[in-house]
């Protein structure tokens, strides 16, 4: 039977349509505009015009499909709309479970995220941590909330969550990856100390798969690859260019303080700041999440740091990221 997927142009999206198909599914994927039709058709996916917003349009489309992947969602930080990443994030989420269930569709997998869970500092995040009780980003607001109202509302739907932390890999050059990409490029000259964990692409897909063919309805599923201190990164990406990058690391109150007069100004001006409090605020607290339930219980096995580094810093080289 074929599948249904949402968000199936995005970063994410890309590489779970790209599984699918390979894995020999029929695979129809909402798409919100002519480039993304062309994305998905170049994949082998079917493009279905839609809006998560406007779920209800599409309930046709998904008649027959018996599983579903909800991938959409918006993923900013620094955002000048932060109400409407949480409508988007949160009511969408809940409008597309529910056009699945008038369609028929009996299993749904939801991207979800690891900034969902919440842990406390220093904490190594499990599927069963508590939250901290307060957010660090209007993003990881928006995750938790919508992981909450997912789940409590799948009652005709089976729904299995993957939270993925931090994706990276080929295909990936904007968000967090932006970071990575000035960094390699030497445009990046300050970081902060912190702590970040990373699912390489091609296993969070993996993932997202076998949580659809293995995963237990109601449960949540980590996928993390693994997890660096943001020196080891540096050294990691130094040996693999070949030469010593040149990085200088901020105290906090350095890089808050300056995140505070780079977002004022772009405020001011109604620009989207590429640098604000709330990121600060997150590459502070660090993430260490645990993603060994996925092996135990779907079988999903993970890439290392260096053979991913490798792969991402040749696809940089590849499009000519690097140039300038």
């Amino acid at each position: 039977m074929p599948v249904f997927v949402t968000g199936g142009s995005g970063v994410v999206g890309v590489a779970v349509v790209r599984h699918l198909v390979a894995a020999g599914h029929q695979v129809r994927a909402l798409s919100r505009s002519d480039r993304s039709d062309v994305i998905l058709a170049d994949l082998g996916a079917v493009p279905i015009r839609g809006e998560v917003m406007n779920a209800n349009d599409f309930v046709a489309d998904m008649e027959g499909c018996s599983l579903l992947f909800h991938v959409a969602g918006v993923n900013e930080m620094c955002s000048s709309h932060p109400d409407r990443m949480i409508m988007t994030n949160v009511e969408g989420s809940l409008r597309v479970l529910r056009s699945a269930a008038r369609a028929g569709v009996a299993r749904m997998v939801y991207t979800s995220s690891a900034a969902a869970i919440g842990e406390a500092d220093g904490v190594v995040a499990t599927e069963a941590s508590s939250h901290r009780g307060y957010y660090l980003s209007a993003y990881e607001r928006s995750k938790h909330l919508a992981e909450q109202a997912v789940m409590s509302e799948s009652t005709t739907v089976e729904v299995v969550s993957v939270n993925p932390s931090s994706v990276q890999g080929p295909g990936r050059a904007v968000g967090s990856g932006k970071l990575i990409l000035d960094l390699v490029a030497g445009r990046l000259p300050a970081l902060v100390d912190s702590v970040l964990s990373i699912i390489d692409i091609d296993d969070c897909a993996r993932g997202h798969l076998l949580a659809a063919e293995r995963g237990k309805a109601g449960e949540r599923y980590i996928l993390s690859s693994f997890t660096l201190e943001m020196r080891q990164a540096v050294q990691l990406i130094s040996e693999v260019l070949g030469r010593e990058l040149k990085v200088r690391y901020l105290p906090g109150w350095a890089a808050m303080a300056g995140a505070f007069v780079v977002e004022s100004g772009s405020r001011l001006v109604g620009r989207r700041p590429p640098v604000c409090r709330e990121m600060i605020t997150t590459m502070l607290h660090g993430h260490r999440y645990d993603g060994s339930k996925a092996t135990r219980e779907l079988g999903l096995t993970y890439s290392t740091a260096p053979d991913l580094l490798r792969r991402l810093v040749g696809w940089f080289e590849a499009e000519g990221l690097l140039d300038g």
